[in-house]
């Protein structure tokens, strides 16, 4: 067992033998892929399984997606979380959108070499999708509101909806105006992780159809 092997499944030993290989092929995979295209930062490449899969996969700790749903990787880049999470949960439709054609090209050239059957990828922007997703996840970058008004109309109107956003740094200020609209929760991933990384790294969950959506 590999490194890497070991990292993931200290982690997760709920693993089958097939998942856990799908998640060990990523690492080959995104090496020749970056090769050809920044699919993932340079410098995060070696670091792979812990700043990307392991990211990924804090919101499968959270354990709260139910088999048979639909989820929406919205702005996937590199396929994260969207690739991991497809591979944690077999039994539910990940659809995989970005609006830049060549990394979605590797996206896809990724998911098939690892034989994943339950993802769709999508070249798209956010405004032109018509679907309704059970949940929608984003490794965010842009601001939480910005992301809220993405996302809104592609969620499901249910009191089980949530949007999963992997988030770093200090959230207090950017939440403030968020929290008086939505039901917000927040996990530090130091509680599922201990690598250092993970330290400034946060798990937002927001549930807008709880309470109702206020305007």
């Amino acid at each position: 067992m590999n490194l890497n092997s070991s990292l993931i499944t200290s982690y997760f030993p709920e693993l089958s033998s097939v998942q856990l290989t799908q998640l060990i092929s990523l690492g080959p995979l995104y090496e020749d892929w970056n090769r050809r295209l920044n699919l993932i930062s340079r410098k995060d490449i070696e670091k792979l399984y812990e700043r990307h899969v392991l990211h990924s996969l804090a919101i499968a700790k959270w354990n709260q997606i139910k088999a048979g749903g639909s989820i929406l990787d919205l702005g996937t880049g590199g396929g994260f979380p969207g690739i991991p999470l497809a591979i944690y949960y077999p039994n539910v439709s990940f659809t995989l959108v970005d609006s830049t054609r060549k990394k979605l090209d590797a996206v896809k050239d990724i998911v098939g070499h690892i034989h994943l059957s339950n993802v769709e990828t999508k070249h798209a922007r956010a405004e032109s999708l018509q679907e309704k997703f059970d949940h929608i996840v984003v490794r965010a970058v842009a601001d939480t509101s910005i992301i809220i008004r993405w996302a809104l109309p592609l969620l499901r109107h249910s009191r089980s909806a949530n949007l999963i956003l992997l988030k770093g740094g200090d959230l207090s200020e950017e939440l403030i105006s968020v929290r008086k609209r939505f039901p917000v929760s927040e996990i530090q991933l130091s509680q599922y992780y201990t690598e250092s990384f993970f330290n400034s790294k946060t798990l937002v969950i927001i549930s807008p159809f709880q309470k109702g959506v206020q305007t």
